[in-house]
């Protein structure tokens, strides 16, 4: 570790808390229905849309019709990806002449990129035409990133209104995100990256003579839009299958910092718009300081795990942290604060080999996703993921003081409680089911690309990447078969949908309720105190739900390297 690195990740926690307050001002008006500087040039298209689409905006939902219309829309958008790229040899745009993808992989990546959350199994640049990665990916990225800031903003309505049967409008608000908070800020974004390096082009990939005399094919394609929108709707799927690592990806130091501040800007913002829409910011800056405490254990152990290096290379005096899997023009505290930066934020994309990590630098990134993906989380999925381990914080706190639970005003009654805590355990249910079954199936045993405890990790943050919805992965999973395609596509689904409807039946749950006035007995939810409270229970919840399995993996790897021993096949 370095001064150097520190100052890193001092500089990139600086400029996401000074974004949180402008971003969480402007999307709270335009969630609102308020003016914004884009409205003069933005409105009138808004208009048209809903006029094409026969949407009347000033119609609201019941959370049952929010939930059905989201659910349909994404079966729409699913079949539309998948016919994509099994005709994809048939479609123009494919100056590679990618072939038709096969039935299981587009499956797989059908879902993925459906459920935001983008876990690859192919090469982009060996499988996919272009018109697969702009039509398709980039596509679904906008939509699948939309949907869940929607979802997050809905449930905040639940907890604003009163005596309410609506939470809004799903076309109004995937609209509005789309139309004045994603693409604005992606085109200049892209901008951006070009400028950076990243090639933005239609052109057939590009021949290169070695200086060997060899031949060379270099893929190219529109990278700078897919990108810019994979890391701000925290979606991960990368234009190459190196993702972020590649230097058209993410040429340069500058680049690899504005992708990490992407990736928590909307995130760490939603909590500013909370705050804004119950009429008290404090309660969204304490949400924050819940993620951030998170955030800032991870990034230390991760970063002091990589920067110690392998005890054993150490011991042989081959010491300077272990950079293994990094690329050079990152370093260590560059790679060791993406990797916790993508995985808290359900990103997935990835500057550095996961699998290459320490043990207790690969831990962290696999307990930000077991934790559910609330440590900033996904846009929209992270607020809406923490928010029902608020409504569990607020009932434990109920029961040490023999008072009925509030927040905000509402009553937290068993209703409420009984869909967080089934939003909480669907996540465990597929990442551990999953995974065990994968373990003692030879289909599933075919898989890991090592032997012993390491080889568990990989199919385990396998499975919990892709409950979680995050995408990346240890990188040493052969995962590109009918089996993996099928059970993470299935862990996928439950792992966004199973979380969205629970959430969203609370969300209308609160908006029925009046607003109770507070009182002497009520518990302040703007304090360290219920920060303190909130980050226990998230821990204790999620440590009592996954330590088993963490024992397995990461931890017995860490302990038998120190040893200086080496597992056997099967060991």
């Amino acid at each position: 570790m370095t001064v150097t690195g520190w100052l890193q990740i001092a500089l990139f926690c600086a400029i996401v808390l000074a974004l949180v307050k402008p971003l969480g001002l402007y999307m709270t008006r335009v969630f609102t229905g308020a003016r914004t500087p884009l409205s003069p040039l933005l409105r009138p298209v808004e208009r048209g849309l809903y006029r094409l689409a026969g949407i009347d905006e000033a119609h609201e939902q019941h959370w049952l019709a929010y939930a059905g219309a989201m659910l349909v829309f994404h079966a729409a958008g699913f079949v539309l990806l998948y016919g994509l790229l099994r005709l994809q040899a048939l479609l123009p745009l494919n100056p590679a002449g990618q072939g038709a993808v096969a039935p299981d992989l587009a499956f797989n990546t059908a879902v993925s990129f459906v459920t935001n959350t983008n876990w690859q199994n192919y090469g982009g640049e060996s499988t996919l035409s272009y018109l697969s990665q702009m039509l398709g990916l980039t596509h679904q990225n906008f939509l699948s990133a939309g949907t869940g800031i929607a979802l997050a903003v809905a449930l905040i309505r639940g907890f604003s209104r009163a005596s309410a049967r609506t939470v809004g409008s799903f076309w109004v608000d995937l609209t509005r995100c789309t139309l004045y908070v994603l693409l604005p800020l992606c085109i200049v974004y892209a901008l951006f990256l070009v400028w950076q390096g990243v090639p933005q082009t239609l052109a057939p990939y590009a021949e290169a003579t070695t200086l060997e005399g060899g031949k060379q094919t270099i893929a190219l394609g529109p990278v700078a839009s897919q990108v810019a929108i994979k890391m701000l709707g925290t979606n991960g799927g990368g234009f190459f299958n190196a993702n972020a690592a590649h230097p058209f990806e993410n040429p340069t130091a500058w680049s690899n910092l504005i992708q990490m501040v992407s990736i928590f800007a909307l995130g760490a913002a939603l909590t500013n718009v909370f705050g804004r829409m119950v009429g008290d910011e404090r309660q969204g800056w304490a949400i924050l300081a819940a993620m951030g405490a998170l955030f800032l254990a991870g990034v230390a152990i991760t970063y002091a795990a990589e920067g110690a290096g392998n005890p054993l290379l150490n011991a042989l005096g081959l010491q300077g942290g272990n950079l293994e899997g990094k690329e050079v023009r990152f370093g260590i505290p560059g790679s060791a604060l993406f990797a916790v930066v993508t995985t808290a934020a359900s990103c997935g994309a990835v500057n550095a080999m996961h699998d290459a990590f320490t043990a207790l630098g690969g831990l962290i990134p696999l307990v930000n996703m077991q934790l559910g993906e609330i440590i900033v989380g996904g846009v929209g999925a992270g607020l809406y993921g923490m928010l029902v381990f608020v409504v569990v914080a607020i009932f434990v706190a109920g029961l040490m003081v023999g008072r009925t639970p509030e927040y905000l005003g509402k009553k937290i009654e068993a209703r409420e409680v009984k869909m967080a805590m089934l939003a909480i355990l669907c996540l465990p249910l597929m990442m551990l089911g999953l995974t065990a079954l994968a373990t003692v199936l030879p289909a599933g045993l075919a898989g890991p690309a090592n032997a012993g405890p390491h080889g568990f990790s990989e199919i385990l943050y396998a499975f919990t990447s892709a409950a979680a919805n995050n995408g990346s992965a240890f990188a040493g999973l052969t995962g590109n078969t009918p089996y993996y395609n099928l059970t993470l596509g299935a862990g996928m689904l439950v792992g966004r949908f199973f979380v969205i409807i629970p959430a969203l039946a609370i969300a209308g749950s609160l908006a029925a309720k009046k607003t109770v006035p507070a009182s002497a007995g009520t518990f302040p939810t703007d304090g360290g105190l219920f920060v303190g409270l909130l980050v226990g229970v998230i821990l204790i919840v999620g440590g009592l739900t996954f330590f088993p399995s963490l024992a397995l993996g990461p931890i017995v790897e860490h302990l038998a390297g120190a040893a200086g021993q080496t597992f056997a096949a099967g060991g």
